[in-house]
């Protein structure tokens, strides 16, 4: 697949706001679990470059931020990377390949990061026999305990999305 060189480097721009949010909040004290703030440039990331570096920002953000910071830690590591990688792959495809519309396609891919999250908690407790919460329990503290965080998501992405988008439009009719 060929990307073009402002894809990439809006991609490595994201995977960077990706490590960098979380380590502000990490140093603030303030709890990531209920601002979500790796979420944010990895539905961004779906939702303006693709499916494609929507999945790659989506794994390689959780692996970066493991391995410079020691959060998220293993095992949970594994279940952010397959949450925050279907949020980038589906965020994208629904927008981008099947023309659906910003916000539901925002939506669905947020309710399916999650089920994707909570699928592979059932997959590490009985394929590795990892004592892990209950896949009901992670999606209650996904959902009730992130709900500031969705709706910041919810307010935010659309707004940046269509800046970007106008921006684009604007250097191109230049």
């Amino acid at each position: 697949m060929k990307y073009r060189t402002k894809d990439l480097v809006m991609a490595a721009i994201l995977l960077a706001i990706g490590i960098a949010l979380p380590m502000a909040f990490h140093i603030s004290g303030i709890n990531g679990a209920i601002f979500s703030p790796m979420h944010l440039p990895v539905l961004l990331s779906g939702l303006i470059l693709g499916p494609s570096l929507g999945l790659i920002v989506g794994i390689l953000a959780p692996i970066l931020n493991s391995l410079i910071t020691g959060m998220p830690q293993v095992p949970f590591l594994w279940i952010m990377v397959v949450e925050l990688g279907l949020y980038g792959l589906i965020s994208g495809l629904l927008y981008k390949k099947t023309g659906m519309k910003l916000m539901p396609s925002l939506i669905f891919s947020m309710i399916i990061g999650r089920i994707g999250g909570a699928l592979s908690i059932i997959l590490l407790s009985s394929a590795f026999g990892l004592k892990l919460p209950s896949p009901m329990l992670f999606l209650k503290g996904a959902t009730i305990t992130a709900i500031p965080g969705i709706i910041i998501q919810i307010l935010l992405i659309p707004v940046l999305v269509k800046f970007y988008s106008n921006k684009n439009r604007s250097i191109l009719n230049q």
